[in-house]
């Protein structure tokens, strides 16, 4: 049965039970009474009263029609509105996200919650589309320039005559340079989408290990690192825990000017129950209404940038997605003699879950990061 169907039933079998009863009762009273003080016959022989059955039966056909009919109007004035919402929802569609049910369900009822909470829904969808639509078209980019510059140096090497076994070489080496970096793109990518999977057998493991390796794998020649790692237990994914140290080291690194430093920090928090690591450098300044945007794919700033190579704009997105997955607290902060704080915060125990919209970042304050 519909549920149009349901609510008639449940409107009208009321009514019709009720209805009955006040139609049966007074056809079945008929009582006699005797006057005060009068002596009853000895054996009274009881008045025989004949139930109008005829009359009884059209009054019940009545009253079924009349609730059916009540009920039936009745559920279909109270499903008028989520009627109007399915309508509504079967026309939304990818392409037009931007229509909302609350333009049809102005209910200040459960409906009207209903219809609000689909909204956030719609509202979360479209910008998981246009995000999507923005990472589709960034990876394009990124990925057809390294093939355009190669396909470049291969041609001018085909097309000079008097190529030498050198400059063949030395193309073939320019090649190769290409290719790493577009290597490099498609593990950022792979890393990002990972980040994003959550975890599925968490591990005791110390941070201060961890990001002693990454440092040791980095060129500081430079920058100064000063470095005060504690050990840190905390749980999570060893993999994607060693990825979200790496990029922050990375960002620190790179993003950061001649003679610079890099701080970095491991400890235990909430009485050895948790752990954070903290990266902090000098840099460019980054104006404090773009540190949304650098957490995103593919986004940079067009500042100087040192240290070893030039980056896709993945790492903070990357940081943001790991971080999540673990539950941990992000906090970025920028400064105005320029340079970067970003701290994360592990929880205690294992309570991972899926990635959020968005990360948890604090805007009030003087460091900030730059991608």
């Amino acid at each position: 049965m519909t549920l149009r169907t349901r609510l008639m039933l449940l409107y009208s079998v009321p009514f019709f039970v009720v209805g009955s009863i006040l139609v049966t009762v007074p056809l079945l009273g008929v009582q006699q009474s005797a006057p005060v003080g009068s002596v009853p016959a000895p054996h009274p022989v009881p008045e025989v009263t004949q139930f109008p059955v005829g009359t009884w039966a059209v009054t019940m056909l009545g009253l079924v029609v009349a609730s059916v009919a009540l009920g039936w109007v009745v559920s279909g004035r109270y499903l008028r509105p989520l009627r109007k919402m399915t309508e509504t929802a079967r026309e939304i569609s990818a392409t037009n996200l931007h229509r909302r049910l609350s333009d049809s369900s102005r209910a200040r009822d459960e409906l009207g919650e209903l219809a609000a909470t689909l909204d956030q829904l719609f509202g979360r969808l479209e910008a998981s589309f246009a995000s999507q639509r923005q990472f589709v078209a960034n990876a394009s980019h990124e990925l057809r320039t390294p093939l355009t510059a190669e396909k470049a140096l291969l041609q001018v090497a085909l097309a000079d005559p008097d190529a030498s076994a050198e400059s063949l070489r030395e193309a073939c080496r320019q090649v190769l340079l290409l290719n790493d970096a577009q290597e490099r793109l498609i593990g950022a990518l792979l890393t990002l989408a990972n980040g994003q999977q959550g975890v599925e057998r968490p591990t005791e493991m110390d941070l201060a290990d961890i990001t002693e390796v990454a440092l040791r794998a980095r060129p500081t020649d430079r920058v100064s690192v000063k470095t005060t790692l504690a050990p840190t237990l905390i749980w999570g994914d060893t993999r994607l825990v060693e990825s979200l140290v790496v990029n922050l080291v990375d960002n620190a690194l790179r993003h950061n000017v001649a003679g610079g430093h890099v701080e970095v920090i491991t400890e235990s928090v909430r009485d050895d129950s948790g752990g954070r690591i903290t990266v902090r450098n000098t840099g460019p300044v980054v104006p404090p209404a773009e540190l949304d945007r650098l957490f995103e794919p593919f986004q940079r700033l067009a500042r100087p940038r040192i240290g070893h190579g030039e980056g896709h704009g993945l790492g903070l997105a990357i940081v943001r997605a790991i971080a999540n997955v673990h539950g941990a607290g992000l906090d970025a902060h920028t400064r105005p003699e320029g340079g970067l704080d970003i701290a994360i915060t592990f929880p205690p125990g294992t309570p991972f879950h899926g990635i959020d919209e968005a990360s948890r970042v604090d805007h009030s304050s003087h460091w900030s990061h730059g991608r």
